[in-house]
């Protein structure tokens, strides 16, 4: 009897800590909803995105909301993130220091191009903006900090993976889709290479009307003290702003600003890579 008795107990922790971390999981990919949320969602539409019954997610929603990670606006009916989830994404960036020193140069590229500028990392296969200094202009980008973009159509993207090695540049964009996001979207692997190659070359990407129609990005890369890309530094415009002629112009600004970054952050800017596509060699 002792020992079945134990036995019982044993397999009822073993559910009771499945259980928690099945509601952990849950919250956490509640707080993701909801960050990906510009308005704030409503109940049925939380737990329809999870796959949720109501009372189950109104419960989630309310332990989170216990600890201030979400807030309820009650006249509206609308959750969204609180203060805690807000600090404890801060931190992140506290730690990363390159953000930090990264502004000040933002703010001028801003000033000097009219443009907005941004900061990003490669992350899980996809870009992740961590900062952004906006354009004054009317006309102008503008996206969320910690929002993704597809790493083979963004003008930060395409600086980060030329400086990764070749092979593993190639298969992340294969494992991410290449999905042509307009007519000017690279998808062929082969001409995706040769665009790294020359990318690694000259020092700076260009986003060409590839994610977006009408809109140009210029990407350069901040480097660690080992020399390796720990973020990218962009400006982005309107293509009818952001003319062909005015190319060798604006990337040189931003090749500038990124090493003056890499140089704050005791960093070290490699020389240009003169590596030849795989099929060449």
């Amino acid at each position: 009897m002792a020992d079945e008795t134990k036995l019982k107990k044993t397999k009822n922790t073993k559910a009771g800590g499945a259980t928690q971390v099945q509601s952990l999981s849950r919250a956490l990919l509640l707080l993701e909803r909801l960050a990906a949320s510009d308005m704030g969602m409503s109940l049925t539409d939380v737990a329809g995105s999870l796959g949720l019954a109501p009372s189950t997610a109104h419960r989630l929603l309310n332990s989170l909301r216990s600890h201030d990670f979400v807030d309820l606006d009650d006249t509206q009916g609308l959750w969204s993130i609180g203060v805690n989830a807000f600090s404890i994404g801060n931190a992140y960036l506290k730690k990363r220091d390159f953000i930090a020193q990264a502004r000040p140069h933002m703010k001028r590229l801003v000033a000097e191009t009219g443009e907005t500028s941004n900061l990003a990392i490669l992350e899980q296969g996809s870009v992740v903006y961590v900062g952004q200094v906006e354009s004054p202009q009317t006309m102008r980008m503008v996206v969320s900090l910690g929002s993704r973009s597809p790493v083979h159509a963004a003008g930060v993207g395409k600086a980060l993976l030329s400086a990764l090695p070749m092979k593993e540049a190639l298969e992340l964009v294969r494992n991410g889709g290449m999905k042509a996001y307009t007519e000017h979207t690279i998808i062929n692997p082969s001409q995706f290479e040769q665009e790294l190659v020359k990318i690694a070359r000259q020092g700076y990407s260009l986003d060409d009307e590839e994610q977006f129609e009408g809109l140009r990005c210029i990407a350069a890369n901040i480097y660690n003290e080992y020399g390796e890309a720990v973020a990218a530094i962009s400006i982005s415009g309107p293509a009818v702003r952001v003319k062909w002629e005015r190319i060798p112009q604006l990337s040189a600004l931003v090749m500038d600003a990124a090493r003056e970054v890499t140089q704050a952050i005791g960093g070290k800017t490699p020389k240009a890579n003169s590596r030849k596509p795989e099929a060449d060699r």
